[in-house]
């Protein structure tokens, strides 16, 4: 399985809910839009596996419209457990998932 590996700053979402994202730098998102176009859920996102500081979890990154890109949302636990805030330089390791396949299962 395709793993991306990538440094982004982590951002807060500017609203209410405290989301806290890291966007994709373009050359990950390409690669990411191009081996999952037949994994993409709806409005376009992706599920993955997601990893920073030795913390794993799994999500879905979404497309922005904006920065043409995609964004990882990063929920707090992690960013508690991986002591990290918003302006933070996150490295960042993703794999795509595919329904019904275990995180890091080989495939043919």
């Amino acid at each position: 399985m395709t793993s991306y590996s990538f440094t982004a700053a982590l951002w807060l979402y500017p609203g209410e809910a405290g989301w806290h994202f890291l966007t994709l730098p373009a050359d990950v998102a390409d690669d990411l839009r191009e081996e999952a176009a037949a994994f993409r859920k709806g409005f376009g996102s992706i599920k993955v596996t997601a990893e920073i500081a030795g913390h794993t979890w799994q999500t879905s990154v979404f497309p922005d419209s904006t920065s043409g890109s995609y964004l990882l949302p990063v929920k707090k636990d992690v960013r508690t457990a991986a002591r990290i805030s918003a302006g933070d330089g996150v490295a960042v390791r993703l794999e795509i998932r595919r329904d019904g396949e275990p995180p890091g299962a080989a495939r043919p």
